[in-house]
């Protein structure tokens, strides 16, 4: 009896394990596409010239004033 039992729990656990990871296998994210821009004479695709990254600016910390942290204090 508890052999059937044993058998039946693992055939169910095994299944669900089997779903779960069908589930789960090679899902990612759909990329968006860019809209292409067209030449305005001709009507094809026109080629954006790369533009030149910037650093990244410094971030600066901003000192509340004194009405904000007062405001802040009353909540």
């Amino acid at each position: 009896m508890a052999d059937i039992v044993k058998e039946l729990v693992s055939g169910v656990v095994e299944s669900v394990l089997k779903e779960i990871l069908k589930k789960t296998a090679g899902r990612t994210t759909t990329k968006r596409k860019k809209r292409q821009t067209r030449s305005a004479t001709t009507g094809r695709f026109t080629r954006k010239a790369s533009t030149a990254s910037k650093p990244a600016r410094k971030q600066v910390s901003k000192r509340r004033t004194v009405a904000t942290r007062s405001r802040q204090r009353g909540r």
